[in-house]
């Protein structure tokens, strides 16, 4: 059994009610070290308060529940004096036993990442944020989270990647404190990460740089040349247009290798939220592929059974969910031997050249929406200003021509 502290001046309903009614909480006894309980006497039940040290030498102070001054205690939002130093304790040290405990960051990442497993999501979008957080933002109770620390972490973060990339990755730690509060009725301070996890302005545009034919045939001869395994991948997003993240969920049996027609049965990206996911990437849609591609592709499923991956690594290992976190470094090597920056250019250049290649061979929008499992607006919103600069040659052909002007020895034909 947990070792109860005394302490005469707030132990007892008759001690407190002594004390003076006033904003500051008068202390009270330490539980452990770097953490203690105190009383706020208010003219009805008063308040337990936890104090509690952060590790880096400052402190953060939180009300846990009402004193049982006037009112019996419950056990949850009324508590006795020693209820309330066990509350405190836990609250202290992020203790995820118990029901009453409060969950920490680490927790409410840990339960959203189960989540997404259990909804066949990518667990990659609860994992991304621990990279970046620090030991003591992890360890800290989501109860306790103020907007101003979210915002300097947030903030923090833009000498390391781009805004848009800021954006994505608080917004992966947004709905990781948003389940943790669904489940624990007692987190009030959603605007902690409203406000200091907001998004920052002017990065909603994409990196969506456009490679040349000739760079994007580069781009695939330098894939080969590091890794066949990998140049077959990067071979196959150059064709399709598809995301990472679909193409290495290909199947042996998603290949068809018709000879004048082949192609594949690519999986959805179950991009867009909602709850049904997983029914999502189940879902086929047919892309057609070179018969050069095709013959590649045959022979390295060759042997292997239709429920085999399609794509694997050079050890055989499948590419998993997050293949970027395999190729990344490969892929920044390739851009700079084409002559272009990695900071800049992607392994997602490849699908938005794509895109823009098919716009350009005036391919109705809606087909090119469906063959890159995207939306009819998404395409209009995202590369309206790159297919209006990579189309002079064909807007030119519709200018309106100045009739030629009659020289001195011209003579306009009279009909």
């Amino acid at each position: 059994m947990a070792r109860k502290v005394r302490h005469t001046a707030i132990e007892s309903r008759s001690a407190r009610l002594k004390l003076q009614v006033r904003g500051k909480p008068y202390p009270g006894p330490s539980l452990a070290r770097g953490v203690s309980l105190l009383y706020r006497r208010n003219r009805t039940n008063g308040s337990w308060v936890v104090k509690a040290s952060d590790g880096h030498g400052t402190y953060w102070i939180r009300r846990i529940a009402d004193a049982d001054d006037f009112d019996e205690a419950n056990g949850k939002d009324i508590l006795t004096f020693f209820e309330a130093q066990d509350v405190a304790k836990r609250l202290a040290r992020g203790d995820s036993g118990g029901d009453n405990a409060p969950v920490t960051v680490d927790g409410a990442l840990n339960s959203y990442e189960a989540d997404l497993k259990a909804r066949n999501s990518n667990p990659y979008n609860a994992q991304w944020p621990r990279v970046h957080l620090t030991s003591v933002l992890l360890a800290k109770p989501v109860i306790v989270l103020t907007s101003i620390e979210l915002q300097k972490w947030r903030d923090g973060l833009l000498s390391k990647m781009a805004p848009s990339t800021v954006n994505r990755l608080c917004g992966c730690l947004c709905a990781a404190l948003e389940l943790a509060a669904r489940h624990d009725q007692r987190i009030q301070n959603k605007q902690a990460w409203d406000v200091g996890l907001a998004g920052l302005p002017d990065a909603q545009e994409a990196r969506n740089v456009i490679l040349s034919d000739e760079e994007v045939r580069q781009f695939v001869a330098g894939a080969y040349g590091l890794d066949d395994k990998l140049g077959l991948l990067v071979d196959t997003l150059a064709i399709t247009g598809a995301r990472p993240s679909q193409a290495v969920r290909l199947r042996v049996a998603d290949l068809d290798t018709h000879p004048l027609r082949p192609k594949l049965s690519m999986p959805k990206s179950a991009k867009g939220g909602g709850r049904n996911r997983a029914k999502k990437k189940h879902e086929r849609y047919s892309v057609p592929i070179t018969v050069q591609l095709a013959a590649k592709l045959r022979e390295a499923a060759n042997g292997r059974p239709d429920t085999a991956p399609l794509f694997l690594q050079t050890d055989g290992i499948p590419w998993g969910d997050n293949p970027g976190q395999t190729y990344h470094r490969q892929i920044d090597k390739i851009v700079t031997a084409i002559g272009r920056d990695p900071a800049e250019v992607t392994i997602y250049a490849l699908r938005h050249s794509s895109i823009v290649r098919m716009l350009l061979a005036n391919v109705p929008i809606r087909l090119v929406a469906s063959l890159h499992n995207t939306s009819v607006q998404m395409i209009e919103r995202t590369y309206s200003k790159y297919i209006t600069e990579h189309s002079d040659e064909i807007s030119r052909r519709a200018l309106l021509q100045q009739n030629a002007p009659l020289g001195e020895n011209v003579v306009a034909l009279v009909r």
